[in-house]
């Protein structure tokens, strides 16, 4: 299991690289994933988020989360003992994540744990796009960050 953390902001969030391979290792033990996965997650400007968002969403505002998975079809992917997946890549707004939190009335902290756990069920291929989706991932999200903020 390796998670590839990048920082392209001022903002000090070093104490979330420790955390988020934890997460990491839950959600794959929990999901029974391999543990040869690979990702990374790169914490960026709104700025950046946007021009993201625009570029490949076609939706021009910034958004808290965007993930890029690179298994498309699970079923073609061969898993072997020491042959790492590559998951995907995800970014994270660090400034719409402090405003989400003042919001919703959440730490920092849950906050961004809940972002990279949202995004990394998208890189294994859970989506809320229905109501049937929004009823598996959201209760799953919640599973994984217990006892973990």
């Amino acid at each position: 299991m390796e998670l590839d953390f990048n920082v392209e902001i001022e903002n000090d969030v070093s104490e979330y690289e420790p955390l988020y391979n934890k997460l990491m290792k839950k959600t794959l033990n929990m999901l029974q994933f391999s543990e040869n996965a690979i990702m990374s997650v790169t914490f960026v400007s709104k700025e950046q988020i946007h021009s993201i968002n625009k570029t490949y969403r076609n939706i021009d505002r910034p958004t808290d989360v965007i993930s890029f998975a690179f298994l498309d079809d699970k079923s073609e992917v061969i898993i072997g003992d020491n042959i790492p997946i590559d998951l995907g890549e995800i970014y994270i707004c660090y400034e719409v994540a402090d405003e989400n939190r003042k919001a919703y009335d959440n730490s920092l902290k849950r906050e961004l744990s809940f972002l990279f756990v949202h995004g990394l069920l998208h890189l294994l291929g859970y989506d809320h796009m229905t109501k049937e989706d929004e009823e598996i991932m959201f209760p799953l999200q919640e599973k994984i960050l217990e006892g973990e903020l």
